[in-house]
């Protein structure tokens, strides 16, 4: 009797572009053995063992990412999501094959998760290249999962669609409505104030997040979910269902079921991940308040889709598009109230005059097609605005260049506060994010409101760009009701903060920016409006302190070292600069 694998499989999965029909699993990512027909055999014995028979091995083969692990509390509801996906696989007639890769919990990681987002890149692009699928179903969620898998996809030959955990539902506590993880900041300044004691604290821990599921207001983990969707990765409507409802399960099946149809089309990423999705993309950015992550990650995943796009068109975008979601921490509400008023397809119906309407994502339809059935907002809520009854101005997103980010930087105007726009005072400078913690809170420090807070050395290559550029408020200025400063650095902030921080400065201090050079006392000046942050020390005394500089040295091996080594700056994505667009 002839097994399985030892005859060829009959393929059924249709034609790709290009000609030719894709490879049955045995023909596929072949593994060396230096005998391509002995690679097969061995293929189908262990395939064979694992339960899987020939008429198995003739359907699509279509990979599914699992990311659940117990350092990723947001993904707790993925073992269930995963399984919803099989069930469309199968039902579609395709064959499920589930595999882990690198899970980044946020919250969990040091120290940052941005320092292995390229990592997690990297990771899955090889193991999706590598295994015999067909298409792969990339489910993640938390901050930096769906951007690595939308940067893999990017470069990727492989159909993929994107899935993601959803976020959690909002709790309670003495009545107040709590979510993670605006939140979660707010509540612990008040306890650095001296508002809360140590009892409410402990009780206010306990119910900032209580279900699976990713941070309830537009961090992030929502803003790249969102993106994800705008730019057609994902089906429609999935970026908003709560982790543990049942309609977040219902989406995981529909989207294996259309992995199977990707498979059977050939239609890979870079065919969706054009230049007018990457602008429609913008314009939800702008209009939801979204994370100023999303500035970076964006940025890498047009590079490695071979899209050409600047800080400046964020800026341009952002100049004309108004706010129009009214959640936190740009607004009030939280993302089951965005769910509840429609989500991402009635937001792009307020938006459809601002969008290409012609983009095709994974469902294979024109975008005008999907919106035609879709109702605008709905006049009995209030989450999602229309641009003729905006919840704020256009200008959410600022980016800013001068003498302290010639390469530009970046500013979250609508969770900035009005009157520190435009604000002029002396820096108190931070050598490092251990630094200001070992400072920032010296009652003798002499730091005033006035003052500008710097951080430096926390760019991508002083440190992996961690969120540490949203300075606390010093205490002794907190406990007099201070509640926001103006804060420059080269670090990222959580999409979840608040406040008129100035982030992602370029070129950072750890490659000889001008950050490097800022000492206690110089003035510096932010101005919003004309879009400018300056360093107000004359020229001649800046190339005196250039001269003293000495580069950081580089982290001794491993993965931090090949990072530091090749990591692109902030306004180009962050990424590394041999991972370009497939096939240079």
């Amino acid at each position: 009797m002839s097994h399985p694998e030892s005859q060829p499989a009959t393929e059924t999965a249709g034609s790709r572009p290009g000609g030719g029909e894709p490879s049955a699993p045995r023909r596929r990512a072949v593994t060396s053995y230096g005998d391509e027909g002995f690679s097969g055999f061995l293929r189908g014995a262990f395939l064979a063992g694992s339960g899987r028979d020939r008429e198995d091995l003739a359907r699509p083969v279509v990979g599914v990412v699992d990311t659940s692990s117990d350092f990723n509390p947001c993904h707790r509801q993925m073992p269930q999501i995963v399984d919803s996906v099989k069930q469309g696989v199968l039902e579609a007639g395709g064959l499920p094959m589930v595999f882990p890769t690198i899970s980044l919990g946020e919250i969990l990681l040091s120290p940052t998760s941005m320092l292995f987002r390229n990592l997690m890149a990297m990771e899955t692009e090889e193991m999706v290249a590598a295994q015999p699928m067909d298409a792969v179903v990339l489910i993640g969620g938390c901050d930096k999962t769906v951007p690595a898998q939308l940067m893999a996809a990017a470069s990727g030959d492989v159909p993929a669609i994107v899935e993601v955990t959803g976020p959690m539902i909002t709790s309670t506590w003495r009545g107040e409505r709590l979510g993670a993880c605006t939140d979660c900041r707010r509540m612990w300044a008040k306890h650095r104030a001296g508002e809360l004691d140590e009892q409410e604290t402990e009780e206010v821990q306990g119910a900032l997040a209580t279900t699976p599921g990713t941070c309830m207001v537009m961090g992030t983990a929502s803003t790249m979910a969102a993106m994800a969707e705008t730019l057609g990765m994902m089906l429609p409507g999935g970026a908003t269902p709560p982790s543990a409802t049942g309609e977040r399960l219902r989406h995981a099946t529909a989207t294996g079921r259309r992995a199977v149809e990707l498979a059977r089309t050939g239609t890979v990423a870079r065919d969706i991940l054009t230049r007018e999705a990457f602008e429609n993309a913008l314009t939800v950015l702008a209009a939801i308040g979204g994370s100023t992550n999303a500035v970076v990650h964006l940025l890498a995943i047009a590079r490695r889709a071979g899209v050409d796009l600047t800080l400046d068109d964020f800026d341009e975008v952002a100049r004309r598009i108004p706010l129009l979601l009214d959640l936190k921490p740009s607004g009030r509400g939280y993302m089951e109230d965005f769910h509840r008023a429609g989500g991402v397809p009635v937001l792009l119906t307020a938006l459809r005059d601002h969008l290409h309407l012609d983009t095709v994502g994974v469902l294979g339809v024109p975008l005008r097609e999907l919106l035609a059935g879709v109702e605008p907002p709905a006049t009995w809520q209030d989450t999602i605005r229309t641009p003729a009854d905006p919840l704020g101005d256009a200008g959410a997103l600022a980016v800013l260049r001068g003498s302290l980010a010639p390469d530009g930087a970046v500013l979250k105007v609508s969770a900035a506060s009005p009157e520190l726009l435009e604000h002029t005072g002396p820096a108190a400078v931070f050598d490092s994010p251990a630094d200001a913690v070992a400072r920032l809170d010296d009652p003798d420090s002499g730091i005033t409101a006035e003052h500008v807070l710097v951080l430096r050395n926390a760019g991508p290559v002083g440190a992996g760009m961690p969120e540490a550029g949203s300075l606390p408020i010093p205490k002794h200025l907190a406990a007099q009701g201070v509640t926001d400063m103006v804060r420059v650095s080269d670090a990222r902030m959580s999409g979840t903060s608040y406040g008129t921080v100035v982030l992602h400065c370029a070129p950072e201090a750890a490659v000889g920016g001008p950050l490097a050079l800022v000492r206690d006392g110089d003035l510096i000046r932010l101005d919003a409006p004309q879009r400018r942050i300056e360093l107000l020390v004359p020229e001649q005394e800046l190339e005196a302190r250039r001269a003293e500089l000495r580069p950081p040295q580089p982290p001794a091996r491993g993965w931090r070292r090949l990072y530091a080594e090749t990591v692109q700056q902030a306004h180009l994505g962050a990424d590394l600069d041999f991972m370009g667009p497939a096939g240079e």
